[in-house]
């Protein structure tokens, strides 16, 4: 099992087209954790090239502050694949996103260029959980971050394409898809990757928004997906820790850091029973909620 090292919030991961030059200049102002600026689904064929050029020379021109910057490419066995992947290679952003990752494999030959052009350690590969093989796939792809050379950082779950393939509904509650969602929670932690939410499509449904931000950070999700900017504010709001948690997690460290408690497994702290594990798991929640703290615009 891996352990992450680096804690980065991703709890806003807001999807912007990349054929749309307006809206990639205006992600620098958004209060979002992460862009994925996409060239596949969001960009029509006859924009591809369009939306390629505007994307390297977004990320060229950088300017995006403490927000992540991700490429989404189209497939490799699409017509546009090839060239997405040398662009994002050449370009190298924070992460490349490779969608319908169905085994390892899919994102060995991604990291296979990366690697061949010496690209930073920095860049990580993020895979689109989206297809059924992906679902029965998901601990095997998982387990590719034990190797440090394929780069996976992050599960990127897309149910709109998981449900047009399964045939299952996306409803209120999401309970056709609540086995495959936890399937790709546990595969994602046991080999120390972050996970981020799929889409939520009623834009005018705040409350069924609010709703499944909150079903996903019960579920153990770092994160969501978005497709408006008005999505950013709740659902950052769903994926921070509560103060009250993280003062609670402070005393809870704080105490198993006391001498006399060094060798100790439980203890109590204000009357209630804690075990060691509620350290370990009050640590990355003040490093999550630290990390938020000291981002800057």
């Amino acid at each position: 099992m891996m352990t992450q090292t680096a804690i980065r919030p991703r709890r806003s991961v807001l999807y912007m087209p990349g054929s749309n030059a307006r809206a990639l200049e205006k992600a620098k102002t958004l209060d979002v954790d992460a862009l994925i600026l996409d060239l596949e689904d969001a960009v029509a064929p006859d924009a591809k090239e369009t939306a390629r050029a505007q994307v390297r020379d977004a990320v060229a021109a950088g300017g995006y502050g403490h927000r992540e910057v991700v490429i989404r490419i189209n497939g490799l066995g699409t017509p546009w694949g090839a060239d997405d992947l040398a662009m994002a290679v050449a370009a190298a952003p924070d992460a490349i996103l490779v969608p319908k990752v169905s085994t390892s494999a899919d994102l060995e030959r991604v990291a296979h260029r990366l690697n061949g052009a010496r690209v930073p350690a920095r860049v990580e590969i993020w895979a689109m959980m989206e297809t059924p093989l992906a679902m029965l796939n998901a601990r095997e792809i998982a387990s590719a971050a034990s190797n440090p050379e394929t780069r996976l950082g992050c599960f990127v779950m897309g149910t709109n394409d998981l449900a047009k393939e399964t045939g299952a509904r996306l409803v209120p509650g999401r309970a056709p898809m609540l086995p495959w969602l936890m399937t790709c929670v546990a595969a994602a932690r046991a080999y120390g990757i972050d996970i981020v939410d799929g889409v939520f499509n009623g834009l005018d449904d705040a409350a069924g928004f609010e709703a499944e931000c909150a079903q996903g950070a019960e579920m153990g999700m770092t994160g969501k997906t978005l497709i408006h900017p008005k999505q950013i504010d709740p659902c950052n709001t769903a994926f921070s820790p509560a103060p009250a948690e993280v003062d609670w997690a402070r005393r809870i460290i704080a105490e198993f850091e006391k001498e006399e408690n060094a060798d100790k497994g439980a203890i109590q702290v204000e009357g209630r029973m804690v075990e060691r594990l509620h350290a370990e798991m009050g640590a990355r929640l003040v490093a999550i909620f630290d990390a938020i703290s000291a981002r800057t615009s």
